[in-house]
């Protein structure tokens, strides 16, 4: 059987490598891109099941990225899981109206990452 792939976009090290190696755990294929403006390129090119991104890029704008990939007919079935810091609700808003399938923390993605999973890929 084929694992499925998740794409991680993702720019500082930590937790970025632990979500990468916690998806494995799950045996998911993992690809990572850390520029936001081939998000929508590799998720054409590479076809995964859904995308995890931290919204915490300091120089990129993750956001509208990922608005970019629900305006593409190729990419908008993909879900996406976003996650950061709990204390930024504006960050969090603009997400959704970009087309986040989940927000979460940080934390709660990494101790919860099977269910958020569950709970993304459902709502699609």
């Amino acid at each position: 059987m084929t694992e499925p792939l998740a794409l991680v976009l993702y720019e500082k090290l930590l937790p970025g490598s632990q979500l990468v190696n916690r998806l494995q755990d799950l045996r998911y294929r993992v690809q990572t891109v850390s520029d936001t403006s081939l998000l929508v390129e590799s998720c054409d090119q590479s076809k995964p099941m859904l995308v995890v991104a931290d919204l915490r890029s300091a120089q990129q704008d993750v956001c509208a990225a990922i608005a970019q990939l629900k305006r593409n007919a190729s990419t908008q079935h993909i879900p996406v899981i976003a996650f950061g810091a709990e204390e930024q609700s504006e960050l969090q808003k603009t997400a959704l109206a970009s087309g986040v399938a989940l927000i979460v923390s940080e934390s709660a993605l990494l101790n919860h990452l099977s269910e958020c999973l569950d709970q993304a890929l459902s709502l699609e």
